[in-house]
């Protein structure tokens, strides 16, 4: 079974917030409980995240997790010029790569216009998780030289109760893509509902008993760049 764990690492639910705690206090706590539980995850950080939480992204790499690139700031690059957006992944990667390799990419809101994926190509992204299996997006496909490996539920699913989650990840097809915040692992207050409820340790909870779920069936979870490398999967060329 094909299933990759992803965080989208950022300041706290952009862009109702400004705050870190997600960085401080929630982000340990995932590596936390990955590394008790031998899996590894893929982490796209945002480059501003990452210049103020060296020590993290440092940590993520050191215990064998794949570092991506989430922009610089978080901008959402449907809203910006091909220009400017080209000028904001540039600069993201110039940081990120300070600290190692970066293949991944994932554009804030899953909002990555088509035009861009050249501009990821150009730019050495090899794959991309930008699109969604819940927003009508119809599976893996290479874009413009660019492997596009669509997230397969919504973040906030993962903190619906536990008997409503299984019969939702029983009928996600493979691979099964899942992402999550840092700072959903935090108690979320004076935002939306949705953003704010089952975060912090239930959300960290939820998380366990998805993983223990795949574990009982012997489930390997792959990185996002490990899926350049499965030459048993066909996929087809700029479909």
């Amino acid at each position: 079974m094909l299933v990759s764990l992803t965080f989208d690492v950022e300041q706290d639910c952009p862009p109702y917030l400004s705050t870190t705690r997600g960085m401080e206090e929630g982000l340990p706590k995932i590596l936390d409980l990955l590394e008790e539980k031998g899996v590894r995850g893929t982490f796209f950080f945002t480059a501003q995240m990452a210049k103020e939480y060296p020590h993290l992204v440092k940590r993520v790499i050191d215990e064998g997790h794949e570092l991506g690139c989430h922009t610089y700031n978080h901008e959402r690059l449907d809203k910006l010029s091909k220009e400017k957006a080209n000028k904001v992944i540039r600069k993201s990667l110039i940081v990120l790569r300070n600290f190692g390799e970066v293949v991944s990419f994932r554009a804030p809101n899953l909002q990555l216009p088509p035009e861009l994926y050249a501009v990821l190509r150009e730019n050495g992204i090899l794959v991309d998780s930008s699109k969604a299996i819940y927003k009508r997006y119809q599976g893996i496909s290479y874009v413009e030289g660019v492997l596009e490996i669509p997230a397969s539920i919504t973040s906030s699913a993962l903190r619906l109760p536990w008997r409503i989650q299984k019969i939702i990840h029983a009928h996600l097809r493979e691979p099964k893509i899942y992402f999550a915040h840092p700072w959903e692992f935090v108690p979320m207050k004076k935002v939306r509902f949705d953003c704010r409820f089952n975060t912090g340790e239930k959300a960290l909870e939820l998380l366990e008993r998805l993983i223990e779920h795949y574990k009982k069936e012997n489930t390997e979870f792959f990185l996002m760049r490990d899926y350049l490398s499965l030459h048993h999967l066909t996929f087809d060329n700029d479909k």
